[in-house]
């Protein structure tokens, strides 16, 4: 199953207490065809979503992205107010 790293779970955490989020959002990684990984956020999860719960953050995830991810690690890193997520293999 993805792991969220502490620093990734804080980022999400205000990323969905923003104004625009609508209350009791979620975070949602979709497989895209040609674009690979989608996040978005979204006002629920899908019924056939999975979801990964972290420090009182949830993120769904789509079935063939919670596939793709199931050995990974995900992380957040803000530069210069630009936000970007990446996956990494799982530290044992």
């Amino acid at each position: 199953m993805l792991t969220i790293t502490p620093h990734a779970s804080e980022v999400i955490r205000g990323v969905l207490a923003a104004d625009d989020a609508p209350e009791g959002s979620v975070l949602r990684i979709s497989r895209e065809p040609e674009v690979g990984l989608a996040v978005s956020v979204t006002g629920s999860p899908q019924p056939d979503d999975q979801i990964v719960a972290v420090e009182d953050v949830e993120v769904c995830l789509e079935p063939t992205a919670a596939e793709m991810l199931d050995d990974k690690q995900l992380e957040a890193t803000v530069v210069d107010g630009r936000l970007t997520f990446s996956v990494s293999p799982q530290e044992p």
